[in-house]
């Protein structure tokens, strides 16, 4: 009989792993864990107990718990943050594409690895290499300032505009996703419309020069403009058509004197 272990070889109800197969295991258990009761609920016990091995074993592969979760979030920021690269990167027909896949990109992720996002948008890593949630996010940022510039220059905009505009894309895109993340209602690609929708048409109806209502002072003589909702007129099918025509005049004439940043014109629409 040989006195060789086979690799295989089960001993006291535990089966043996290579060392590249234990380091897997053990970052599988504590991506759970870590999802579940964040880092500091998390104790290096828990993962070396759920995993079936000592904690020896867990200071053997990551040196302690910091290591650990290091490991686990590098691993989901660069996947999502691959993720929403490639998907932004493809050559696209138009700008909305772009948002378009950007935002299923982080919708993906959510859907597929609702752990590993808990994990990198709850904490500020430890020791964390490739760096957090945040990080990605300013990634994109740059990547989104990058596109929304030339068009924001040809049609007349401060170009310095486009930093702002791009935070808040993706920062609208982000927390829509951390919400949606516990939920899951609607579906996926109800909420990627929505939010396209309102980024897209935001950024179609901007003004070069806006100025807040509050600042603007009331006019002498005149009664100060408000958002107060009024009662609904009623008005006859020949007036209501009438009203429409002219709105619709109106709002040609002002896409000709006006035009958003990204419209037909630039061939993006």
């Amino acid at each position: 009989m040989s006195s060789q272990t086979p690799a295989r070889a089960t001993r006291r109800g535990r089966t043996r792993m290579t060392s590249a197969e234990r380091r897997e295991q053990l970052i599988v258990v504590a991506r759970s864990l870590f999802a579940e009761r964040g880092f500091d609920g998390t104790s290096v016990e828990e993962v070396a107990a759920r995993a079936q091995v000592s904690k020896p074993v867990v200071y053997e592969h990551f040196g302690g718990k910091e290591g650990l979760y290091a490991v686990v979030v590098d691993r989901e920021v660069t996947t999502l943050d691959n993720a929403i690269m490639a998907a932004i990167a493809v050559p696209a027909t138009s700008y909305r594409e772009v948002i378009e896949r950007g935002t299923l990109a982080l919708l993906d992720y959510i859907d597929a690895s609702p752990d590993g996002f808990r994990i990198i948008s709850r904490d500020s890593p430890v020791g964390s290499a490739s760096g957090s949630f945040a990080s990605i996010l300013n990634d994109i940022v740059t990547r989104v300032e990058d596109l929304l510039a030339p068009p924001l220059i040809r049609r007349g905009y401060d170009a310095t505009i486009a930093g702002v505009y791009s935070q808040a894309l993706v920062g609208l895109v982000a927390s829509a996703g951390l919400a949606w993340l516990d939920t899951r209602k609607p579906d996926k690609r109800r909420v990627a419309a929505e939010l396209v929708n309102l980024a897209w048409n935001g950024l179609a109806s901007i003004e070069h020069k806006p100025t807040l209502i509050t600042d603007r002072g009331a006019v002498p003589g005149k009664r100060r403009h408000t958002n107060k909702l009024r009662p609904a007129r009623t008005a006859s099918k020949g007036a209501t058509a009438a009203a429409r025509k002219r709105a619709a005049k109106s709002s040609h004439a002002s896409s000709e004197d006006d035009s958003g940043p990204v419209d037909r014109a630039d061939g993006q629409d």
